[in-house]
C-alpha cells in the first residue's frame, strides 16, 4: 500500500481507504459477520481511513455502529471520516439543522454509534449548502472541545466549497471523481491544490460500472442505483457513463484488469487524493486495497487523455 501526506493535515494515509455505503444494506443485504470481514480485509491489507456518514444504512447509522464495533482496538492506527446533515432525509424523517447545537448533537450521536471519543474528519453532507455558517460554528466547537480534528465537505459544486472555505479552515473535500466522471479536473481539483485541501474520491469505480460487470441491459435491484432502471435524467446520465465506459475498456492493455486501473488513475492524479470505493465481501475489499500498490506510469494516464 502507497501512503501520502493528506492535504495540511500532517496525517500519512492509505491511497486506498474504505468507504462504508456499502455495508450498510442499502446496496443489497450483507450480515454482521460480511460487514466485520470487509473491515478487517481492509485494515489487513492497509487500509488505515475508512469513511461514512450518520445516514448510511438501514436503518440509519448502521455503517458508523458497524464499523465502530470491527475496528475496535485498532481505532488508534485508523482515520475515521464521518458526514452529517442527511439523516433521515431518505426516509422523510430529516429536520433542518440550524443551530450549532445541533450540529454539535449529531456529531455526539456519531460518535457513540462510532464508539470513539473523536472522529478524525466531520464533513458537512449538504452538497448544495446556501450558508454553512451553522455548520461552521458547530464543527469550530467540536473541534476546540477535541470531538473532532478537522472538518470539510461533500460537493462537486465549487462555489459551494468555496464558501465552505471563507475563512481558510476546510480541510477537507469528497468529491464524485473517476475516469467515467472527469469534471472536477477543471475547476474543484485546483482549488483544492491551492488552498491545501486533501481530496476524498468518492464514486472511483462509478457506482460499480468501472468493475466491468455491467452494461446498459443491467437491472439494478437495489435502493441506491435503481434509479438508473427508469427514465429521466438518471438513466440518461447511467447511458452517458455506460457509453464512456466502452471508450475506457477499448484504452486498456490485454489482460489489465478494469477496476484496478480505475482505482490507480485516480490516486495517481497530482493532488494525492484517496480513493475510498466501498465493498460488499472481504476478498472484494482486498481486492480494491491491492490496486494501492503503485500509480500508473505516464504512458498509462496518456491512454486516458491526461
Amino acid at each position: 500500500m502507497l501512503y501520502r501526506s493528506f492535504g495540511s493535515t500532517g496525517w500519512n494515509v492509505s491511497a486506498i481507504g474504505l468507504g462504508t455505503w456499502n455495508i450498510g444494506n442499502q446496496w443489497g443485504e450483507i450480515d454482521d459477520t460480511t460487514a466485520y470481514g470487509v473491515i478487517r480485509a481492509s485494515l489487513d491489507t492497509g487500509v488505515n481511513l475508512f469513511d461514512t456518514a450518520e445516514s448510511y444504512g438501514i436503518p440509519n447509522g448502521l455503517s458508523e455502529q458497524r464499523l465502530g464495533r470491527a475496528l475496535g482496538g485498532d481505532r488508534h492506527r485508523s482515520y475515521i471520516v464521518s458526514k452529517i446533515g442527511n439523516f433521515g432525509k431518505r426516509t422523510g424523517q430529516g429536520v433542518p439543522l440550524t443551530t450549532p447545537d445541533m450540529i454539535r448533537l449529531c456529531a455526539h450521536a456519531s460518535l457513540h454509534r462510532l464508539r470513539t471519543d473523536w472522529v478524525d474528519v466531520m464533513l458537512c453532507h449538504l452538497g448544495g449548502i446556501e450558508d454553512p455558517s451553522v455548520f461552521l460554528e458547530g464543527f469550530e466547537q467540536l473541534k476546540q472541545a477535541g470531538e473532532i480534528r478537522e472538518y470539510g465537505i461533500s460537493t462537486n459544486n465549487l462555489e459551494v466549497l468555496q464558501r465552505f472555505n471563507a475563512h481558510g479552515t476546510c480541510r477537507v473535500v469528497e468529491v464524485d471523481y473517476s475516469l467515467l466522471h472527469r469534471e472536477p479536473e477543471q475547476r474543484l481539483l485546483p482549488y483544492c491544490e491551492e488552498h491545501g485541501i486533501a481530496v476524498l474520491v468518492r464514486g472511483p469505480l462509478s457506482m460499480g460500472l468501472l468493475s466491468g460487470n455491467y452494461s446498459a441491459d443491467t437491472v439494478f435491484t437495489d435502493s441506491v442505483r435503481v434509479r438508473w432502471n427508469e427514465g429521466g435524467e438518471a438513466r440518461k446520465e447511467f447511458e452517458e457513463r455506460v457509453a464512456l465506459l466502452g471508450q475506457v475498456q477499448g484504452a486498456l492493455d490485454e489482460g489489465e484488469d478494469l477496476a484496478e486501473t480505475a482505482l490507480r488513475f485516480v490516486i495517481s492524479h497530482r493532488m494525492s487524493p484517496v480513493a475510498i470505493p466501498g465493498a460488499k465481501s472481504p476478498a472484494q475489499a482486498a481486492a480494491n486495497a491491492r490496486a494501492g500498490d503503485r500509480l500508473l506510469t505516464r504512458e498509462q494516464l496518456e491512454r486516458f487523455g491526461k
